[in-house]
């Protein structure tokens, strides 16, 4: 498939190879740097190499998703729907709405498309230093996750994964929906407060 060719194109030019598929997944391409970043990290000779793999990785796509930002800023909603992800966009829009940067934190670890929530924070026009902070918190603890729990379970955790990413929309969907009950949840304990009672009484 042309996605392995990628892949293996990729892991022959090593961490500058990484750099670039995490660079331009981040602002358009469809190929998830996870399926580089766990076979580079499975064959990684010490700590030295996992940390180079993990800094590279986080920083190559959070530099991806800036630029994504500034396309968004620029092109706008064609461009998401000339690539087909309005459906996608629609979903990040909300997101972006009703959270703010903890949705790009939402966006950043889970298998939600990273790419088109830099797009949406460009067409909303989100400060640029909560979107990059969001970014790097949630970048490097997804990979960071990935790596060490490759080095810890191997190929199990490699398969693991591998499953994730090839339902990640599915999956996406359904964390949003799990975020929402969640904040809906805290909205409503948080009505019960003291303070409020006493007001109605």
């Amino acid at each position: 498939a042309w996605e392995q060719a990628v892949i293996d194109a990729a892991d022959a030019a090593g961490l500058l190879g990484l750099a670039l598929l995490t660079f331009t997944e981040a602002i358009i391409h469809p190929v998830p740097p996870d399926l580089l970043i766990l076979p580079m990290a499975a064959a990684a000779d010490g700590p030295n190499r996992l940390l180079s793999i993990w800094i590279v990785a986080t920083l190559t796509s959070v530099a991806g998703a800036i630029v994504g930002s500034w396309l968004g800023a620029w092109a706008g909603r064609p461009l998401l729907v000339r690539f087909r992800q309005e459906k996608n966009l629609e979903r990040l829009e909300v997101l972006l709405e009703r959270y703010g940067t903890v949705g790009v934190l939402i966006a950043g670890f889970t298998p939600i498309p990273y790419k088109v929530m830099g797009w949406a924070a460009g067409m909303g026009k989100m400060e640029m230093k909560p979107f990059v902070l969001a970014g790097l918190i949630s970048r490097g603890l997804r990979f960071g996750l990935e790596i060490v729990l490759v080095v810890r379970y191997g190929s199990a955790a490699m398969d693991a994964i591998g499953w994730i990413l090839e339902r990640e929309i599915l999956l996406a969907v359904v964390m949003v929906l799990m975020f929402g009950a969640v904040w809906m949840a805290w909205r409503w304990w948080d009505s019960l407060a003291p303070e409020a009672n006493a007001e109605e009484g």
